[in-house]
């Protein structure tokens, strides 16, 4: 029996309609895509803060850049606000994984440090109220984070970490570096954790930089080396007068050089007291 073959015409038309419904769901796929993505930004900025507290001699600048891969939404968040005893707090953070879960996560512990922050001011208990509370929550999810407190009266500044990136600091005279300061675990993992407190005073103009890791770690670029590059950015930088916003810019160019997929925050407090002094009459 002999077979039947299509007529040239019908093969092609039938190719043709084909490739038509292939690009037709290939463009709403593209679509709904961006859409997807567009709503995933949306969200991470949405738990971020409009504004950072300032006051003289003390100017806060951040920034952020959300995770390159679509749709895996970071965990990163940074903060500040003004403490119930007229001090400022900050913290700066990262929420282990990449999804909605995260990023809602996320917002819970911005907002518990924030609440915790109302009883009592000391970085290491806010650390240790936090991690307890999250523990509570039994979301199995864990936070690196940094909390710092500033006493505008004292120039004194308090820092608290739970396994969190440490910062960089850097004087108008040129010094700087690495912050070398224990830290406790990340939130969430062990009950009943302290977080040990450094103390220093802010009694000459300077930079405070607080960063995630996905601004000086990438797949091929280890964590030192980022932290290092950082270091000698801001410690050139700071002599020469940088604003604050300028800096932390200059900062998060640094996690081009890392190639890194992850999200990345930067959070920058510039000090200056002489500008907080009141003028002589």
């Amino acid at each position: 029996m002999t077979r039947r073959r299509p007529s040239r015409s019908a093969t092609a038309d039938d190719l043709l309609t084909t490739l038509g419904r292939l690009t037709d769901r290939v463009r709403q796929g593209a679509e709904r895509q961006r859409a997807r993505v567009e709503l995933a930004e949306a969200l991470q900025r949405s738990m971020l803060p409009t504004g950072l507290p300032d006051l003289p001699g003390l100017r806060v600048a951040a920034e952020y850049v959300p995770a390159r891969n679509g749709l895996d939404i970071g965990g990163d968040w940074y903060d500040g606000f003004v403490l119930p005893d007229g001090s400022l707090g900050f913290s700066i953070g990262d929420v282990q994984g990449h999804d909605v879960e995260a990023a809602a996560f996320m917002g819970q512990v911005r907002m518990g440090l924030r609440a915790v922050a109302t009883a009592t001011t000391d970085p290491g208990e806010v650390l240790g109220w936090a991690n307890e509370l999250l523990l509570s929550m039994d979301h199995g999810l864990f936070a690196t984070c940094s909390f710092l407190r500033f006493d505008p009266a004292t120039g004194e500044l308090e820092s608290a970490r739970a396994g969190h990136v440490p910062a960089i600091w850097a004087t108008a005279g040129g010094q700087g570096g690495v912050v070398e300061d224990e830290a406790g675990v990340p939130l969430g993992i062990l009950p009943g954790e302290a977080y040990p407190v450094a103390r220093r005073r802010l009694s000459s103009g300077g930079a405070f930089v607080l960063l995630t890791d996905g601004v000086v770690e990438g797949p091929s670029y280890p964590i030192e080396a980022g932290l290092d590059a950082v270091a000698r950015l801001v410690r050139s930088a700071v002599p020469a007068g940088v604003e604050a916003s300028e800096l932390a810019s200059q900062v998060m160019g640094v996690a081009a050089q890392t190639d890194h997929t992850d999200d990345a925050a930067v959070l920058v407090l510039v000090h200056d007291p002489e500008e907080s002094r009141p003028p002589r009459p």
